[in-house]
This record gives C-alpha cells, sequence and structure tokens, in this order.
C-alpha cells in the first residue's frame, strides 16, 4: 500500500469499497499492526461482530492496552440478548483492551457523543477502524442517516488529525451514496474480485501525485500479508521498475515530467515502471543520467552505498517540490539519491518575500530543521510561529500549512526527515 498510495497521512479518512464483505479485513489487520507498532491509539468500532468474535477475529492483536473497542453490536443488531451481555460478566481485568459497551447505538446522536468522548481521552494522532457503514445503515436505516453522520464526522476527523478507515460492502449501497462518501474522503480504495482473482483500485488520493488511479492492482493474501501481482511476475527477475520510480519520486518528477526528460512517452515510464517491459539501453543510460545517479543503481541493493561515510557536495542533487510555487523555494538533496538512508538532509532555500500554501514535503514520520541564515514564519493549524537564525523546528505528526519569508535576503534550511 505504501507503493501504490506513498503512505497515509494524517487526517486521512479511507474508504474500503469491498466487493465481497471480506476482502478489506486483511488490510485492516495491517492497518492495526502498523498503529500498535507506532504505538498510536486505535479506535475500533463494531456495529457488525460481536466483541468476543472481534477479538478471534484479531487474534494477538487485540492483546494490547492502546486498543479501545467500541461495541455497537450487542445492544444494536445483537438486541441486549443475554448470550451476548454475558461477554460482560467476565472480569474486565481478563480483557487484552479496553472494551466500551455502546448504551443505545440505534441513536445516532448517542454514538456521536460516545465516540468523541472516548477520543478525547487518547493523545496524539487516534486511528479509527469502522466496521462498518453498511452496519451502521442497517441499524440505522436509510441512506440519508448515513450521509449525514459521515458528512458531519469526515470533517470532524479530518481536523482532529486522525486516520480513520471505512467498510463499504458496495453492494448494499446506492451509487450515489457511494458517490458522496468518495467526494467527502480523502482517498477511496476498490476491492473486487473475478473469477477467483482480487484486485484493488485507487479511485482518489488527495495531496497525492499518482499515476495509478483507476488503475487495477491484482493481489493475493495469505495470513497478513498482501503479494501484489506486479511482485510476483518480477520473482526471479530483475526490478528495474521499483528502482526506476524509487528515485523519480524522490527527485520529485511525474511519470510525465520524467519521460519528457528522457525523451520517451509518458506511457514508456509507466511500463518499465510496472514492469512490463524493459527500457532500452539508450533510455536506461539517459534515465540514470537525468535522476544523477549511476545506471548500476537501477539493478544493485546498493550493500556497498551503505558502507560510505562521506559524500562529496558534488553528489548533492536538486529535487522538485511539487505543488509549490516555481521560483519561490528551492530544495536540494545533500546525500546521492540512490544512497537510502534513514534519515535524509536536505538543504532548503526560500527567496525573500516569498510564501508556500502548505508544506515542503508530505511525509508520515518526524522531520527536524535548522535555520542556517535568514528569518521564517510558520503556520501550524491556527498557530504562528516567528523563526530566527539558529532556532531548531521538530515535528511528529504536525504538518506546517504555511511558510513565508518576511526578510529581504534568502531563508536557508537544513532539513531532515526521519522515514
Amino acid at each position: 500500500m505504501d507503493r501504490l498510495l506513498g503512505g497515509l497521512y494524517i487526517g486521512d479518512n479511507v474508504v474500503w469499497h469491498d466487493d465481497a464483505g471480506s476482502l478489506a479485513h486483511v488490510f485492516c489487520l495491517n492497518f492495526i499492526q502498523a498503529s500498535q507498532s507506532q504505538d498510536r491509539p486505535l479506535i475500533y468500532v463494531s456495529f457488525d461482530r460481536s466483541p468476543k468474535n472481534l477479538l478471534d477475529k484479531l487474534g494477538t492483536l487485540s492483546d494490547n492496552p492502546a486498543l479501545t473497542i467500541l461495541d455497537c453490536f450487542t445492544n444494536g443488531k445483537g438486541a441486549g440478548s443475554p448470550i451476548f451481555l454475558k461477554f460482560y460478566e467476565e472480569a474486565e481485568s481478563e480483557r487484552p483492551c479496553s472494551i466500551v459497551q455502546v448504551e443505545d447505538p440505534r441513536d445516532m446522536n448517542h454514538f456521536m457523543d460516545v465516540l468523541y468522548g472516548v477520543h478525547a481521552t487518547k493523545e496524539g494522532d487516534v486511528r479509527f477502524v469502522f466496521e462498518s457503514i453498511t452496519g451502521m445503515q442497517e441499524l440505522w436505516g436509510g441512506e440519508e442517516h448515513i450521509i449525514n453522520f459521515y458528512s458531519h464526522s469526515c470533517p470532524r476527523l479530518y481536523e482532529l488529525n486522525t486516520v480513520a478507515y471505512w467498510i463499504v460492502e458496495k453492494s448494499a449501497h446506492s451509487p450515489r451514496l457511494r458517490a458522496q462518501i468518495n467526494q467527502i474522503a480523502q482517498v477511496a480504495i476498490d476491492l473486487s474480485i473475478k473469477r477467483g482473482t482480487t484486485s484493488l483500485t485507487i479511485l482518489k488520493a488527495e495531496k497525492r501525485s499518482l499515476d495509478n488511479l483507476h488503475r487495477p492492482h491484482n493481489y493475493w493474501t495469505k495470513d497478513l500479508n498482501v503479494t501484489f501481482d506486479t511482485e510476483r511476475r518480477t520473482s526471479g527477475r530483475v526490478d528495474v521498475g521499483l528502482g526506476l520510480k524509487e528515485l523519480r519520486t524522490k527527485r520529485g518528477l511525474s511519470q510525465t515530467e520524467l519521460a519528457k526528460l528522457v525523451g520517451v512517452t509518458p506511457s514508456t515510464i509507466s511500463q518499465v515502471e510496472s514492469n512490463l517491459i524493459y527500457p532500452s539501453l539508450p533510455a536506461l543510460l539517459k534515465m540514470a543520467e537525468v535522476l544523477a545517479v549511476e545506471i548500476s543503481s537501477f539493478f544493485d541493493d546498493q550493500t556497498e552505498q551503505k558502507k560510505r561515510v562521506i559524500f562529496a557536495g558534488v553528489e548533492a542533487t536538486e529535487v522538485k517540490l511539487p505543488d509549490l510555487p516555481a521560483g519561490s523555494v528551492f530544495a536540494k538533496l545533500l546525500s546521492p539519491v540512490d544512497f537510502h538512508p534513514k534519515a535524509e538532509p536536505y538543504l532548503i532555500e526560500l527567496t525573500p518575500n516569498s510564501s508556500l500554501p502548505s508544506h515542503f514535503f508530505i511525509h508520515k514520520g518526524e522531520e527536524f530543521g535548522y535555520l542556517l541564515s535568514g528569518r521564517l514564519q510558520m503556520k501550524i493549524d491556527k498557530a504562528a510561529y516567528s523563526l530566527r537564525t539558529g532556532d531548531v523546528i521538530y515535528l511528529t505528526s504536525e504538518m506546517p500549512t504555511h511558510w513565508r519569508n518576511p526578510g529581504p535576503g534568502v531563508a536557508r534550511l537544513l532539513w531532515i526527515k526521519i522515514n
């Protein structure tokens, strides 16, 4: 998913349109696993499964105090039956995670009060799994209730700096509802199964310049592992495409821009990156020249590169920062493009009296900045900050919404992305 989507960003509401009602489960489990590895709190909203059934489905992933389950099943579809209420007779201390029984899940306002009440007790960028919009509709009755709830909750969760997965059983809803949900969501993904083959199609992905939108990607699953067709097809072959895509993305170039610089069609670049074709030798040489790397970078694992401790200044490479005003900001990657460290150093320069409407990068890790010279102003949400030479900036999940150089000279930043 990181390769196809470029990762998840804080504020993302990701809608999974599930053709079979069970295809999204493996992606949810991976999302939960990733959240736990990053020590992030996660709230799992269950309308379709009893707590006991859900704990069985989650397995060892439920053995985490950072996980909270909102049980909307017991008093919802379970109708308060003694067989489901019996679960709560067990000692609470024996439960591996926190479970909140929603008293009246049929009342949408009551459910929202509980949902945001639980969220208020958490710190940091909270993660959500809603299983499922279809279950909500069955309990609340009618698509208008779902539209009202989703159109209210999705923007609210975005403002609260959360990441949320929403599951939709495709056949249970009208095209109108699905279209309205997609319009509000930041990311929409279609999961389909035809003749025994499952495929994933990205329908929408805000803040990303993707070349694979609306293109089906066949995949297979085993336990928590998801393998895409291109990965199977390249087994035992030289994976030129993956190396090319990583280097192109690092330089901030689209497939169209790289194609123009190399002198081939965008379709050629797309097919090379998908490992459908190999580039000609002249094209490969030109790609290496444009990306400022050795031709071996497309083939090697760079083990020798990792042993290096010094990189000459001439190896620094200018990179493009997409979606920022041309001529206002310039960036240079200080380590070689084909080097893959855990921390990437950049030199960033903002021209005098320039303004940027967004951050330099869309990045899901930590970032450090050191103002080498000049002055800068930065906004994060509604808070404004003034920076002077020598100041250090540290970002975790925050993302600046505005940068400005108010001074008469160039503002120079040493910026480090931690992957």
